[in-house]
């Protein structure tokens, strides 16, 4: 909960709090259930689940209108307090089937595994991915020195255009890490039973990303000492981050 002091500091910092004034809920139960379904593969329902066996009586309803509201205010604030990207950034893109039309999503990632940028996209040629790329410094205010694509050809022409300072690496394994980063997606797409509107699941993968970037603590690459720490200070910076 936001003091009167914490709040004039925000102000101050260009950062108004969040306010959940209008609900009849603490605002820790709304931080709790928007966290649970950006994190893991949970179900409107099954966040309700969760939250009666705790006592506390909420529709599912009223857990999706939690998500749209505050789920982006919050994805922004993670935004901006993650660190600047690394110089190596791997881009790809992948198939998606949104109302029986193709669609295809394309992804940013550095080479620590840091997802940088995601965007829907109804065509898949040199010009949407120009468009991509652009954007993803944009967001990022960064620009890559070295950038690894497949050897899709209109990727690899839309890399020259868009940076044609940076170093383009281009092979069949070479594009993995951005490859794997796809899985989280895939997962999420099973669970929803496919994505509905293309709009709605723009917003929804662009708000997942923040919330995955920031509790992925990449736990099968550390000890159960550490994985502890990182978890820790992943679940502080949230609880800041909320207020």
């Amino acid at each position: 909960m936001v003091t009167s002091t914490g709040g004039s500091e925000l102000k101050k910092a260009g950062r108004k709090p969040i306010s959940a004034a209008d609900s009849a809920f603490h605002p820790s139960v709304i931080q709790t259930a928007v966290r649970l379904t950006y994190r893991f593969r949970l179900s409107h329902r099954d966040v309700e689940e969760f939250l009666a066996g705790r006592g506390i009586d909420v529709s599912f309803e009223t857990v999706r209108r939690w998500r749209l509201k505050f789920g982006p205010l919050y994805a922004r604030r993670m935004r901006r307090k993650r660190s600047r990207p690394f110089s190596v950034w791997h881009i790809d893109e992948v198939f998606l089937k949104i109302a029986g039309q193709q669609h295809y999503l394309w992804r940013a990632v550095d080479a620590e595994g840091e997802v940088l940028d995601v965007l829907l996209q109804s065509r898949r040629n040199k010009a949407a991915a120009v468009r991509f790329i652009r954007k993803s410094m944009r967001r990022t205010d960064s620009v890559p020195t070295t950038v690894v694509t497949d050897k899709w050809r209109p990727t690899m022409a839309a890399a020259r255009i868009a940076l044609p300072s940076a170093e383009h690496v281009f092979g069949k394994r070479l594009s993995n890490r951005a490859e794997n980063s796809h899985q989280p997606t895939r997962r999420r797409e099973r669970k929803l039973q496919r994505f509905k509107p293309a709009k709605s699941a723009q917003r929804f993968l662009s708000t997942h990303v923040a919330f995955y970037n920031h509790f992925n603590i990449q736990r099968h690459l550390i000890s159960r000492r550490s994985m502890k720490q990182f978890r820790a200070q992943s679940l502080g910076a949230w609880a800041k981050l909320v207020a």
